[in-house]
């Protein structure tokens, strides 16, 4: 049996995440003091108490859920003995923690970088002049055409390709706001995101020289196993393109759906989703029915999946 390791991204934060793990696994109580410790901040205590104000910020939601994951990853591995997963899979922030379990980040790199790529993202656009929509019903090629039709003069472009027929888009708020009326006139479902700032998208072509220099100063190890890239869907075991698919994820579009297929074919056919919700489980679930995804984001989930390790 094949199994991937999937890690949520930005969205899935919520205060009181990741508080079992800490309390329940010296594992992960661990990754949570390491945290704390290379950020110079209490992390962990904004990731238990809140407010939500400030843990939603994405400054902080970043390295939060970046925590929480391999949180749940040291818990899983206490808990589980070896996992030898045939890939991992991260959506967006996800891919780094993707990374730091595939042994090519060290922790407490990730953490600071995905800290100030955060920052980073957040800088690049003033508020108000960037957003995001969800498309529900059209295609790639025909979503497309409509964002060239809704520019007019600015920049409105695909940013996650999610499956089950929905396309995210970002860009400049006055091109989304044009895209998704141009939508709902062929009969798609167009939905504002209260999102900070328009991710994925050429907008964040600061954010992305930010991150690339701060990557020129990290370690970057062999990876244990492959890790899809969010850019290309593909997998990837070369360290030495670890840090331009991390850049390039920055403005390029998250090929979720890509990804995901590509797992299956593979034959992975269980996932882990190792920290905060569930939001991945539903996501594969409409993109390959086939994987049946587990969610491990406490101990007591760790403990039921229990046997996977021998079988993998």
């Amino acid at each position: 049996m094949s199994i991937a390791l999937l890690f949520p991204g930005q969205g899935s934060q919520q205060v009181g995440m990741g508080k079992d793990l800490f309390e329940g696994s010296p594992a992960a109580r661990s990754v949570f003091e390491q945290a704390d410790e290379a950020l110079g901040m209490p992390l962990s205590r904004l990731c238990f108490e809140g407010p939500e104000s400030e843990l939603t910020l994405t400054a902080n939601a970043q390295p939060a859920l970046l925590t929480t994951s391999i949180a749940a990853w040291a818990c899983a591995r206490e808990r589980l003995g070896l996992l030898r997963p045939a890939v991992a899979l991260g959506h967006s922030l996800g891919e780094f923690s993707a990374l730091v379990a595939a042994g090519a980040l060290r922790f407490t790199d990730a953490v600071r970088l995905v800290r100030l790529r955060g920052e980073a993202m957040q800088d690049a656009v003033a508020p108000g002049v960037g957003a995001m929509a969800a498309i529900v019903g059209l295609d790639a090629d025909a979503l497309q055409v409509l964002c060239e039709e809704a520019g007019q003069g600015e920049l409105v472009a695909p940013a996650n390709e999610n499956g089950g027929g929905q396309i995210v888009v970002a860009g400049h708020a006055g091109a989304v706001e044009r895209l998704c009326a141009l939508a709902k006139s062929r009969k798609a479902r167009a939905i504002p995101l209260n999102v900070s700032a328009p991710f994925h998208c050429a907008l964040m072509q600061p954010a992305a020289e930010r991150l690339s220099a701060a990557l020129a100063d990290v370690a970057i190890a062999p990876l244990a196993f492959a890790v899809v890239a969010n850019v290309t869907g593909e997998p990837n075991s070369d360290r030495a393109c670890v840090a331009d698919l991390l850049v390039r994820q920055v403005t390029g579009r998250v090929r979720w759906e890509a990804s995901v297929l590509r797992a299956a074919a593979l034959g992975v056919r269980v996932g882990i989703e190792l920290g905060h919700g569930n939001r991945l489980a539903g996501m594969v679930k409409r993109i390959a029915p086939e994987i049946r995804v587990v969610s491990c984001g406490s101990p007591a989930q760790c403990d039921v999946l229990n046997g996977l390790g021998d079988d993998a």
